[in-house]
């Protein structure tokens, strides 16, 4: 296939991994970057083998040689600038969370049909062997009846002046963190009758970051009659990125769900008897490119496309009503 010809905007930490490295992997070409910061927009560019340096976001999206671009923006910039990019035809890659709220994210998916443009939300993990085989473990009978699913994503605390502490930026442990739980265990709901619904939800303010939470934890339920746990924290003494999935006949744990390149294990006990899966540290940042590439090219569907990034954020969204935390807003509402 041709390569790809992706636009980045701005210079955010994620990107070098989530979009660079998986370039230079794949043959993907990065035609143009973009910064508010244009310094940074040039070290990018000569760090990362970016072709050319532009002078803006309007810009880069409006730029004709792009045909698609990679948004790795603040929260509450993935919206507005997801849409600005298909109004101009483009297709997007687009960070997680997709949008600040489910409205926004309904907008997004109506643009993107209108349009006939595709939009991802980069939930890369999906994409992993990891991912793959506790989806296998989760639906194959291996660990007997699922009764448990656990998701749990924490992160040491970031400094308060970091975007994710914004409440304007639509920040927050479950838009940053959560949003991966929850779509975990959506995800594995596939398998359990379906998406689980919402049965409690708490968290607690961070102090200093009005409205914003530090941690929250929210209980599901699947049609199956099985439970959930999709918990996230901004405050934890340590990185711990696991999904847990417990049946009647023993249980299965993925170490690091979102880094596989840091810890691939799965360790799998049933009866008594424990053993340790491997499933590579090929970056999923590279497969989720991989399959951006081939939903371009040759059309098809994917799990992760605008109608899931919808429903993901309807979950969100009913987490932050039942915690009350309250919802993100659009980026620049009054209300």
């Amino acid at each position: 296939m041709e390569p790809l010809r992706i636009g980045v905007l701005g210079a955010a930490r994620i990107s070098e991994h989530a979009i660079a490295l998986p370039a230079e992997l794949t043959g993907t070409r990065l035609v143009a970057v973009a910064a508010r910061d244009s310094a940074r927009a040039q070290s990018f560019a000569r760090q990362h083998g970016v072709e050319r340096v532009v002078d803006s976001y309007e810009a880069l999206v409006e730029d004709p040689e792009v045909e698609a671009i990679y948004n790795p923006l603040a929260n509450g910039l993935h919206g507005p600038w997801n849409l600005r990019a298909i109004a101009a035809g483009k297709h997007v890659l687009t960070e997680k969370p997709f949008a600040s709220n489910v409205a926004e994210a309904i907008a997004v998916r109506d643009a993107a049909a209108a349009a006939g443009v595709r939009v991802m939300e980069a939930f890369h993990y999906r994409y992993h062997p990891v991912m793959l085989r506790m989806m296998e473990m989760t639906s194959g009978g291996e660990l007997g009846t699922i009764v448990r699913v656990e998701a749990n994503m924490e992160i040491p605390a970031p400094p308060l002046e970091d975007p994710r502490w914004s409440f304007e930026l639509a920040g927050g442990a479950m838009m940053d963190l959560g949003c991966y739980s929850v779509h975990a265990c959506r995800t594995l709901g596939a398998f359990l009758g379906g998406d689980p619904v919402l049965v409690s939800a708490r968290g607690r303010e961070h102090p200093g970051a009005p409205g914003v939470d530090e941690w929250i934890e929210a209980d599901l339920g699947f049609p199956s009659g099985a439970t959930g746990a999709a918990n996230c924290s901004m405050a934890a003494d340590a990185v711990r990125f696991s999904l847990r999935v417990i049946g009647t006949l023993g249980e299965a744990r993925a170490h690091n769900l979102l880094a596989p390149p840091d810890d691939d294990r799965i360790t799998v006990a049933i009866g008594g008897d424990e053993r340790v899966e491997r499933l590579g540290t090929r970056t999923s940042y590279t497969y989720q490119l991989e399959v951006f590439t081939q939903w371009v090219r040759k059309g098809g569907s994917i799990p992760t496309d605008a109608d899931d990034a919808v429903e993901n954020m309807r979950m969100i969204d009913a987490v932050y009503e039942m915690s009350g935390m309250g919802l993100r807003r659009t980026f620049g509402s009054a209300s």
